[in-house]
């Protein structure tokens, strides 16, 4: 059985067939999935898909592109969801100046507060950084006692050392299996097995040879089938690995 441990079943692409995909996911090998939070709405549904599946577990937090509202108010809100039994992490947090459709002078106070907020409630995070490397580990280094995953790890193996010597997880997608992905390529066969984890960030990132189309949980074997040849692995083996790193990471029994 697979864990995807970054989706977003909660995205308007899936609003056709969200109920009958995802009661697909066992029949298709998919014993876990984490849906991702990425602003209060999609927090909200991210605990209403956690109460509905027995299988789905979740996040909740604001993106860099939600950093302008990340108040007291809505701090207190996600407070609130985290308290719910099947809500594991804050995130999608962190950085990401790729587009910059927030200003870098609000992304790190949101980052920040939410770094706060998880780490007052023992909570491991799920990082979103893009193009903000030097800022994402200035920030990291105010905060010794954050804890959890870079999702779809986009830094170099230099970055990868320092995260993992602090006890972090990486997240790899469909990226992996990409012909130009030179750097996560050479991270994911130099890191420590017990801190990959494999995700879809669906509807986003599909795997070839599907890049393009929607992308769900269903296609979670084709990166953990490249990522075991990387490791001179079985794809079965790479599947139970990366389960039981998912399940220590989000604290599922």
């Amino acid at each position: 059985m697979f864990f995807d441990t970054h989706a977003h079943f909660d995205h308007r692409k899936f609003d056709s067939d969200r109920d009958a995909l995802l009661q697909s996911m066992p029949q298709k090998g998919i014993g876990l999935i984490l849906n991702v939070g990425c602003d209060l709405s999609s927090s909200l549904k991210t605990v209403s898909l956690t109460q509905k599946y027995p299988f789905v577990y979740g996040a909740v937090g604001s993106h860099p592109d939600d950093a302008a509202n990340v108040t007291e108010a809505s701090l207190q809100m996600y407070r609130q969801l985290a308290s719910q039994p099947k809500i594991k992490a804050i995130g999608e947090i962190g950085l990401d100046y790729h587009y910059e459709d927030v200003p870098r002078a609000q992304q790190a106070p949101a980052f920040e507060a939410q770094l706060d907020l998880a780490e007052s409630l023992h909570l491991p995070v799920i990082i979103h950084e893009r193009e903000a490397h030097a800022d994402a580990m200035a920030i990291l280094q105010n905060h010794p006692k954050a804890h959890g995953v870079f999702h779809c790890y986009s830094g170099s193996l230099e970055m990868a050392k320092w995260l993992i010597e602090r006890g972090w997880y990486l997240g790899f997608t469909g990226v992996i299996t990409f012909k130009n992905a030179r750097k996560a390529v050479e991270v994911a066969q130099w890191m420590p097995l017990d801190r990959i984890v494999i995700e879809t960030d669906c509807p986003y990132m599909a795997p070839e040879p599907y890049r393009g189309v929607r992308n769900d949980s269903g296609f979670v074997p084709h990166m953990a089938a490249k990522l075991a040849q990387l490791r001179n692995l079985d794809t079965e083996e790479m599947a139970a690995i990366t389960m039981e790193n998912g399940k220590r990471l989000f604290s599922i029994a």
